[in-house]
């Protein structure tokens, strides 16, 4: 991952093939659904302090997927906002049964 990505375009391919593993891709999916349930009832029902374990319940998720199953380092290290992205384009395209780009 020494390589610098100018553009999220660029970055998608490389965020992709560090998600071979399918169990690494379906705990991102979990991590990602469990986020927006997390928020979405915390707004609704005014319980603020759920909202900071949105990062963990994300993260972890993911992390025990590279580092346990993918067997390398999530890209969140060097590309957070990008991954981020991707982390809910990949949740899209999987929904939408889509072929990733």
């Amino acid at each position: 991952m020494n390589k610098y990505y100018s553009s999220f375009a660029e970055f998608y391919p490389f965020y992709l093939s560090q998600h071979q593993d399918k169990t690494c891709r379906v705990l991102h999916y979990i991590g990602s659904v469990l986020v927006f349930f997390v928020l979405f009832y915390s707004l609704l029902t005014a319980r603020w302090g759920m909202l900071l374990a949105l990062p963990i319940i994300g993260y972890g998720f993911a992390w025990v997927g590279h580092f346990v199953f993918e067997k390398n380092r999530p890209a969140t290290f060097k590309y957070p906002l990008y991954s981020f992205m991707a982390d809910w384009l990949m949740l899209y395209q999987a929904l939408t049964r889509r072929k990733h780009l």
